[in-house]
């Protein structure tokens, strides 16, 4: 499997424009295809002014690997840093054989 890991993710809150950081850790199983870190990372820089919802970024990050790379299996845990009190921790997984 590959493992691919980031502690920089930023974006910012949709409600209060401020910025909200996380963890992201994709690991996966590939098929044909692999991911160039590089590229990974100028991805999720992109994010970086976007107003996005944990939920919707970490979905929105792995619906986008899934379409690209097209693994056998994948997995997302997307750790927010807390806000308001509250830790946000985003998974989802994803298993062609299935």
């Amino acid at each position: 499997s590959v493992i691919m890991q980031t502690r920089e993710f930023s974006c910012i809150c949709p409600k209060t424009g401020l910025p909200d950081f996380a963890e992201i850790r994709i690991e996966y199983i590939p098929d044909k295809l692999c991911v160039e870190l590089k590229s990974f990372k100028l991805y999720l820089t992109s994010y970086r002014n976007v107003g996005i919802f944990h939920e919707h970024a970490a979905n929105k990050i792995f619906d986008d690997f899934l379409k690209y790379c097209k693994p056998r299996r994948a997995k997302i845990n997307a750790e927010f840093n807390m806000r308001g009190g509250i830790k946000t921790t985003v998974t989802r997984e994803f298993d062609s054989s299935k």
